[in-house]
C-alpha cells in the first residue's frame, strides 16, 4: 500500500471520527454549560445535578443520530476500506 492512500484514507476516519461524535458532544456542551449557569445562580452545588441531566441528554441524542451514525460509518468502509483490503 502506497503510504499517501494510507494517510489519506486515516484523515478520511479521522474526519468521520469528528462528524459522528459531533451532535453529542455539541449537547453535552450545551447541557453542560446550562446546568453549571443553573448551577451558579441559584447556588445549588449537587454532583447528580451536573451529572444526570447530561447523561441524559447524551443518551436521547446518541438513539435519535444513531442511524446517521452508521449509515456515515457504513458508507465510509464500502466506499474506503473495502476497496483497499480487496485490492482496489
Amino acid at each position: 500500500m502506497d503510504q499517501f492512500i494510507f494517510f489519506d484514507t486515516l484523515r478520511q476516519g479521522l474526519w468521520v471520527a469528528t462528524i459522528i461524535s459531533f451532535p453529542i458532544l455539541a449537547v453535552a456542551l450545551i447541557a453542560g454549560l446550562t446546568v453549571g449557569l443553573f448551577q451558579a445562580l441559584t447556588s445549588i452545588q449537587e454532583m447528580t445535578l451536573t451529572f444526570v441531566p447530561k447523561l441524559l441528554a447524551i443518551v436521547v441524542v446518541f438513539w435519535i443520530s444513531m442511524g446517521f451514525m452508521t449509515q456515515t460509518l457504513t458508507s465510509f468502509f464500502q466506499d474506503q476500506i473495502i476497496p483497499i483490503i480487496g485490492g482496489m
